[in-house]
């Protein structure tokens, strides 16, 4: 089983508003983030926001981790509730259609944004250590330490992080 997460605790400082209240064809950033992963999940959580429109747990170890915090967050759940892998992605991320055959077997990530990526649960106690530690946390670092597959893809996958790169979308 796949737990699909959708990592939304950040700032939104580029984006000058809440970045996933932003919409793009009439749908928020968040909501299409939500239905993308739940087409390949059996249950999604939204993490490190307090409302979403699915259950949302808190950043671990505390708000502020940035995304390494969230996906804590979603394999502390996962490990709880039976799941094998976490499925994650940014609330910012519109997601191929062939994203799990993409990623194929866990660890693995997209080169160009390891937010976007399918984590094994047993990953758990590596991402621990690293938020604990005086290591660089970034997500490109865990991917390392856990020996993640850094997946390349044909075509870019649009990333929001401004009101003009939303604009270039449609939105």
């Amino acid at each position: 089983m796949i737990l699909g997460a959708v990592l939304a605790g950040g700032l939104s400082s580029r984006f000058g508003s809440d970045k996933a209240l932003a919409e793009l064809d009439g749908h928020t950033l968040i909501a299409l983030a939500v239905d993308a992963l739940s087409g390949w999940c059996e249950h999604v959580v939204v993490v490190g926001r307090p409302t979403a429109p699915a259950p949302t747990l808190p950043d671990w170890p505390h708000p502020g981790m940035g995304p390494l915090g969230g996906l804590a967050a979603a394999l502390h759940h996962a490990l709880d509730e039976g799941y094998e892998a976490v499925l994650a992605c940014g609330v910012d991320a519109l997601l191929p259609e062939d994203l799990p055959a993409l990623l194929g077997a866990a660890p693995a990530c997209l080169a160009a944004q390891p937010v976007i990526g399918l984590w094994p649960v047993s990953v758990a106690p590596q991402l621990e250590a690293l938020l604990q530690s005086e290591d660089r946390h970034s997500m490109y670092r865990f991917a390392e330490l856990v020996g993640a597959r850094r997946v390349e893809t044909a075509v870019a996958i649009p990333n929001i992080n401004t009101p003009a790169d939303l604009s270039a979308l449609g939105g």
